[in-house]
């Protein structure tokens, strides 16, 4: 072999070599930026998901531990619950109106914004402002307006001999009033995002068509939106089915327990009562099933909807 070919070889190989060493290291360097991420997601939703799977098939009193093998009598104690039916029924219940309500006050706020030219930072801001407050703190602002005794429609609820909470189907509407204040902005900007992702040229050619508002509306913006519409459907359908701190806040559950949803009876089997986490591990391993296969229908309606 000639002195030449040899060094285009060794220099071949040296060049070789290290672009092998160079995406090693961008490998490892990738590692290294997924690791976080992978650990926040193993210790805060891997395990704890193992260990209510664990919890859900042992018997395990809050305050004893665990006390050994209780499958499957957890599930038919669960589902024997005296309020098991009437908390689902009640939650998809909640579900169906704030999911309906957010989504097309959403999206009219969205168009309001969108058509707006003068006050358009105002309005954003305006129905933004709620969504800065956690669902906690305005779960107890609105504790205090929904007050007979010291909120400030006191008066006229006792002039008027009624309650905000003082029966199921107002308990009902004023929760959900709180949750489409505190979260209309929020869907609002998600729509804002969908509707400025939709080219004018679009909406120019159906104005030279003769088209009417109505027409586009119905025949361009809700068909480009579909995208949008699907994320807000799942996000808001997954939000509602897990409810929790505002009925725990506004009714406890009550009156009669007619407002309990299905996270507060996991909570209140846990904590309340019976202590049983067993118990409450079979309820939301039931809740967990329900919900991944309530997305799925959703994700796989929406996508065929696409197809078409």
């Amino acid at each position: 072999m000639s002195a030449p070919t040899a060094a285009l070889r060794a220099g071949t190989s040296r060049r070789t070599t290290g672009a092998s060493r160079a995406s090693r290291r961008r490998s490892w360097r990738g590692v290294g930026y997924a690791l976080p991420n992978a650990l926040f997601v193993l210790a805060l939703f891997v395990l704890p998901l193992l260990l209510v799977l664990q919890m859900s098939a042992s018997k395990w009193p809050l305050l004893s531990g665990n006390q050994g093998w209780n499958f499957p009598a957890n599930f038919t104690k669960a589902f024997a619950h005296r309020l098991f039916a009437d908390s689902v029924v009640f939650t998809l219940k909640y579900t169906a109106l704030a999911t309906v309500l957010l989504i097309l006050i959403g999206l009219a706020l969205g168009l309001l914004v969108q058509e707006s030219s003068r006050w358009k930072g105002f309005l954003r801001t305006s129905f933004l402002l709620p969504s800065a407050l956690g669902l906690a703190s305005a779960s107890l602002l609105f504790y205090v307006l929904y007050s007979p005794i010291a909120g400030p429609f006191a008066e006229t609820m006792e002039r008027f001999g009624f309650s905000f909470l003082g029966t199921p189907t107002m308990a009902l509407l004023s929760t959900t009033f709180l949750i489409v204040w505190r979260y209309a902005g929020f869907y609002m900007l998600l729509m804002l995002v969908g509707l400025q992702g939709i080219p004018t040229d679009v909406f120019e050619a159906a104005r030279v068509d003769g088209a009417s508002v109505w027409q586009t509306f119905r025949h361009i913006t809700l068909p480009l939106l579909k995208p949008t519409l699907a994320l807000t459907t799942v996000m808001c359908v997954t939000g509602s089915l897990l409810a929790f701190e505002q009925f725990y806040i506004l009714t406890k559950g009550g009156p009669d327990n007619s407002t309990i949803t299905v996270v507060q009876l996991i909570y209140s089997v846990a904590f309340q009562g019976q202590n049983d986490l067993g118990v409450a591990g079979a309820l939301s391993v039931i809740a967990l099933i329900a919900l991944v296969v309530i997305n799925a229908v959703q994700l796989r309606a929406f996508a065929r909807d696409k197809d078409e």
